[in-house]
Order: C-alpha cells, then structure tokens, then sequence
C-alpha cells in the first residue's frame, strides 16, 4: 500500500468488465503535478449465481421479468458497495477520507448500432452510496451515446493522460474480456476502439473443457495448435473489417459465434483454444498495423498481461514492436481500468469532459456521468 498524501483527495474506483471475473477495487489519488497515485486495490468476488445471470444476459440472453431486472439491478450494487467496503477494510482508509467513487457498472447489453442506440450497466448507484456513505458517480457511458458516440472505450482518455509520450508513437492495449486499443500517436489525434475478443471466449472454452475458470499463463492454448482453417472463419466475421469507432461485447462474441465456425469436424478441445488464442492476437495485430503501423511500444494491462502464451503470439506478429506491462509505466495492469473510473469521477464532479469524441464517434466532449451525492 502507498502512504496517502493528506493534502490530496482520494478516489474509489469500481469496475467489473466482460469477463466479469471479479469486480476491482482501486484507491488513488490524482496530484496536482499530474500522474496517479495508486494507493491500494482490491478484487472482490462475484456471488456465483449473480455472476451466471450476469453472463448470460450480457450474451444476449432475455430478463424473466420488470421484477427480475429491478432485483440483479440492485443485487449488482449491492456487490458494487461491498467490494468498496472491503477495499476501505483492506486500506485503513477512512471512507470521509474518499471524495467520490466512480462506478462502471456491469454492462449487459451494448447496442451503439442500434435504432436508437443504447448500452446498458446494471448497478444501483443509489445503493453504492447509500451502503458507503460515499458520493457515487455512475451511469459514465450513456451520456456519450446519447451524443451519437459509441460509449466505449472510454479508458483512452485515461490512458492519454497517464500514459502518453511526446517521444514515441505508442498504443495501450486492454486484454479484458474484449480487448481494445488506445492509438496515442506523437502527431494527430488519439484514437481507441475494440479489436474482438480476448479473454471472454478463451475463459468460457476453458471453463467447459478444463473447468477452469481461466487458462493459466496459456497452458492450456499451447498445448494445443492452431487450426488455420478455424481461425481465418473466425476472421471473416464481417465485424472485424468494420472501420473505428466501433466497440463490441458478450453480445457479439460468446461461445455460440465460435461454434457457428466450427462445423461437424471434430477438433481437439487443446486445438480450439490455441486458435482462440490466435484469434485474439490477429486481430489486436491486424488493429495497430492498420491503424498505427509506426507505434514503437505497446503497454499491456487487463488479465491477459498475466498470458504469456498470449503476449508471445503477440510478439511474434508486431516483430520490433515493444510490448510490455503498464506496470513498467507506473499504473498497475489489474487496476488500471478501476482507476480509470475514479478519474472520471473526479472529472465530472469537477465539471470536466470525460469523453475524446475522436474515440467515440460523439458530437463533442461530454461531461459523463450521474452524481448520487452522499
């Protein structure tokens, strides 16, 4: 744990992703002089038959009923409270210490082609602050939609701020559930969206085959090989030729999209999963050859920075391409998007726009948010 600087305010950041593997938990503070100070952080488990529902609405499943969306809606935040607590707990940190929390929220349905366009997180951010006794702001993605823009991903802002280089085009790259990248050129605008999946379809393969809930360090993928003819109908989705702005999710990419590719044939469960592995480094290649073929770094967080397996098949495909942990920039890879979201809570409630429009596809900077005051 960092020592807190008494004279700067504190910030809980809360973030549960695609994989929805865990809801992360980050304490940070944000000098004056710039940069983040990571404080402490914390994972907190999801209730198992939540987490199930959770998955298969944001696959596309259907709610049962009004009744059933009000309860996970608030069952959601009551989770969301209690990984603030237990972060507090872990910290020593007084909650009239922490000026905001900044919630994400647990996305279960992401439409920004829709007629209307719409996402969705659940998580009563009336709960969050009322259980902490903590002004929380929540509810960061809609506003951009409602501005024409996409919602996601909203961390490039972050990342430009934090992350950026005068010296170096550089890329970050988020391995979560859905891998997407931030373009931070030393020239020109920034930009950011989704490559396809990452760790969502690698983890449930491996959950049905291994029951495991995650593919340790690539074990599983490299012991497998990649089956050419799985992978380029994998790549002929229509989705991955789509131009920037375009972001995706549990409803596009599930364990349904994958097997719809595979036919009759019968593939060894080790096979499929080095080629979902593949996959996922393809199409992240296919994305910064595109659209920044001259980045010299690319700094890696989420839970696939953990796959070695991964980030070697990355390697191999961005030959003179240094790819490397955030954490060799000073920002942790398992909290970085829980920091994130504490940074724009302090944007907003400072009255500051969380959005690049350059990312999104919306109208304009946007302050982002809802504020549910202590």
């Amino acid at each position: 744990m960092t020592a807190v600087d008494p004279h700067t305010p504190l910030y809980l950041g809360l973030m549960s992703g695609t994989s929805a593997d865990g809801i992360d938990a980050a304490l940070v503070q944000f000098p004056a002089e710039g940069g983040c100070r990571f404080v402490h952080g914390h994972t907190h488990p999801w209730d198992p038959a939540l987490r199930a529902e959770l998955i298969a609405l944001g696959e596309g499943g259907d709610i049962a009923s009004l009744d059933a969306l009000g309860r996970i809606d608030a069952e959601v935040g009551i989770q969301f409270a209690a990984a603030a607590d237990a972060l507090l707990r872990a910290s020593g940190v007084q909650r009239a210490q922490v000026r905001a929390i900044g919630s994400h929220g647990q996305t279960v349905r992401h439409r920004p082609l829709g007629d209307p366009a719409f996402t969705w997180q659940l998580g009563d951010a009336n709960r969050i602050a009322e259980l902490t006794g903590i002004t929380t702001v929540a509810d960061f993605r809609r506003r951009d939609v409602a501005a024409g823009g996409h919602g996601a991903p909203l961390m490039p802002a972050f990342h430009l701020a934090m992350l950026g280089s005068a010296g170096e085009d550089r890329a970050i790259l988020n391995l979560g559930g859905i891998a997407n990248l931030t373009l931070i050129p030393r020239e020109g605008i920034p930009r950011g969206f989704d490559t396809g999946p990452a760790n969502a379809l690698m983890d449930a393969w491996c959950l049905r085959h291994r029951g495991a809930p995650f593919d340790a360090e690539g074990a599983f993928a490299a012991s497998g090989r990649v089956d050419d003819a799985l992978l380029a109908a994998w790549r002929a989705d229509p989705w991955f030729a789509l131009p920037p702005p375009k972001s995706t999710g549990r409803e596009q990419f599930h364990l349904a999209w994958a097997e719809a590719a595979m036919g009759t044939l019968d593939r060894s469960p080790a096979d499929v999963q080095a080629t979902l592995l593949e996959l996922t480094a393809a199409t992240v290649a296919d994305a910064l050859l595109a659209h920044l073929p001259g980045a010299a770094r690319v700094l890696v967080c989420g839970g696939g920075v953990r796959n070695p397996a991964l980030l070697q098949r990355l390697g191999a495909r961005l030959p003179g391409v240094v790819i490397e942990s955030s954490a060799m920039h000073g920002l942790d890879p398992d909290y970085l998007e829980a920091m994130g979201f504490a940074w724009l809570a302090q944007r907003t409630l400072d009255g500051l726009p969380g959005n690049l429009p350059s990312v999104s596809g919306a109208r304009g900077p946007r302050i982002l948010g809802a504020i549910h005051l202590a």
